[in-house]
Order: C-alpha cells, then structure tokens, then sequence
C-alpha cells in the first residue's frame, strides 16, 4: 500500500509522529514522508535525530488552522495522518476557543485540504477522552470524529476516503502517568501519587500504535472507527509494577478525568463489528458507498461496552515491564 507513496502527517513532532517516521523510514520505500506541525525547534531536533539517507522526509512549518497551507502541504500526497491535537485537559478548559480552533477547525480544514487535493487516504487519531466525554478536550475530539466520518459524504468523485483511530494510554508517551512516575522515582520521591485506587486505564506502546494505525489505513473503506483489542490494567498495579517498595498516596480524582476508560459505549455496539485484533465502528448514517465488515467479523451484544474496568485482557507486572523497556527504546 505505501512502496512510493507520500505520507503527510499532522503534528508530525509528538511522540506518535516521531515514531510513525521511524517505522516509515525503517520498514517501507515511501516516496516521501512530510512532518507537518509549527514548532521549528521540535523539526530541528527531529531532523537532527533520524537518519534519512535517501532523502524521502520533509518538513513543513504550519498549523491545522491554516487551511491554505494545508492545501499547499498536502500537493501529491497520498496519506494524510491527522496526530495534531490540542491534548491537555487543563490547559483546554481555560482556553476552550483554542482548543476548538485546532481540534474542530483543525480537522474541518484537514478535510478540506485532503479533498481539494484527491488525497486518497486520511486516518484521524482520536482518543477515548471521546467517548462519552466529560471535558473540553474530550468534547472536541468526538466532534472531529464526526467531521472525520461524515466527510466521506463530501469527496464524491475525488474518492477521498476518511476514517478514524481510537486507542489508550501510551506506554511512555508525553502527558502519559509513566513518565510522570518515573520522572518521581528518579527524584527519590517518598511516594507515588494516586488519584483513586479503582481507576484502571487501556495500555499500548507507541510502535504498537503505529502499526494499528498502518494497518486499519490498508483494511478502511471509509468512515470506520477502529478500536484495537489492548490490555488494562489498574494504576495501583501500575505504581506497584514500577515501583514495589514505593508508598502510594490516595490525592483524589482530578476535575475532567474519568475512573475507567471507554472506548466504546452501549449506544455504539449495535453499529460494532468484532474482528481478531480490533472492533470496527460503522458508520451509523452512511449516504456513500460502504460494504461494511459484516462478511468477516461478528456483531457485538446490544449491551457490549468495551472499558478498562470490564476489558477481559489484563497486563500483569511483568507484562508491563516488558512494555516499560520497550517503550525506553523508542524514546
């Protein structure tokens, strides 16, 4: 699917892009590969980190509110994958129109940018802050998923073709509790900080992200929501996996935050196709042609919800001290 294709990816500096360019780089003869995002210092060091003999990655300084330029970067280009988000819970709810200025506007102007130029594949990255959202941040990504799927509505003989990402926690990841952990542990702290000792969370490590992403860009048909089947694990198993002889210390559930992640909801299970390694989310409103998985996965339960408390996988500590060293590898 990709041998000398261009990919464009949006935010292409965060922990997700740095590693998607790695993997590109590594494992496929793409024809170029360009990092679209504002922050030059961060195009700097990433230019500076990977090697790229051959020439196939670009930089390209803009923001997902600046439509024009997304025409402009998107020239040729055969994949788009949109990593640029607002993602700080607090920071968005004290500065909501900025978050929605590049969470919603954002993707509408990716959408257009995507459709103005054929390209023939776009996969968003949503997250399950999404799913039943209870803060600013969460409220945006659920409507820029919407955008992302109702737009196969609006490419008509361009074919462009949109579909969705959603997954967990990042193993290692920037704003991940994992870093803030070890950055703790490294200071010596006197204990590790809980907010509520039943909250559980979905865990997946970024190259296992990446490959998700990759693959449910091959199987889309356009306006899936792919959910991949990873583990859960409870945050107090997760301190004492790090950390064994380390105190915890109970501070209360934060303004935003949810005990458990969910990924998919009730309301969504009866549109909810299970496959081997992933649910499928179909459109419910599909004006435009879509076949659907119907012939190669199953039909959930009516009542299926798919959550970190209720998840049948776990990780245990030895499960996720692997996914901790891999991690540290691709940092």
């Amino acid at each position: 699917m990709l041998d000398k294709k261009a990919i464009l990816i949006t935010g292409g500096t965060g922990s997700f892009g740095t590693e998607l360019v790695k993997v590109l780089l590594r494992d496929h003869d793409l024809g170029k590969i360009i990092v679209y995002s504002r922050d030059e210092y961060k195009q700097a060091m990433m230019a500076q980190a990977i090697p790229d003999p051959g020439g196939r990655l670009r930089f390209f300084i803009g923001d997902v509110r600046d439509l024009d330029r997304l025409k402009m970067a998107m020239r040729e280009v055969d994949l788009v994958v949109h990593a640029a988000a607002m993602k700080h819970v607090p920071i968005a709810e004290y500065n909501p129109m900025e978050c929605i200025k590049t969470n919603i506007m954002g993707a509408e102007n990716v959408v257009q940018a995507a459709i103005a130029n054929r390209v023939a594949k776009v996969v968003a990255l949503s997250t399950d802050k999404a799913c039943n959202p209870v803060n600013l941040y969460g409220a945006t990504k659920l409507a820029s998923d919407k955008i992302f799927v109702a737009s196969n509505n609006l490419s008509g003989n361009t074919g462009t073709k949109f579909a969705v990402v959603r997954y967990g926690n990042v193993v290692g990841s920037r704003g991940s509790v994992v870093p803030f952990f070890r950055e703790l542990l490294a200071k010596q702290t006197d204990h590790l900080p809980i907010t509520d000792p039943r909250m559980t969370r979905f865990w997946i490590t970024l190259d296992k992200g990446v490959d998700f992403v990759l693959s449910s860009a091959e199987m889309m048909q356009g306006g899936e929501l792919f959910v991949p089947k990873i583990k859960s694990m409870s945050i107090v198993d997760l301190a004492k996996a790090m950390a064994p002889d380390c105190p915890q210390k109970i501070i209360g559930i934060r303004p935003g935050e949810k005990l458990h992640e969910v990924m998919i909801t009730e309301d969504d299970a009866r549109f909810t196709i299970e496959l081997e390694d992933r649910y499928v989310v179909q459109p419910a409103l599909a004006w435009w042609s879509y076949k659907g998985y119907g012939d190669v996965g199953r039909a959930v339960r009516e009542d299926f919800r798919y959550a970190s408390d209720n998840n049948p996988e776990w990780l245990d500590a030895a499960a996720l001290k692997a996914m901790l060293h891999k991690s540290s590898s691709f940092a």
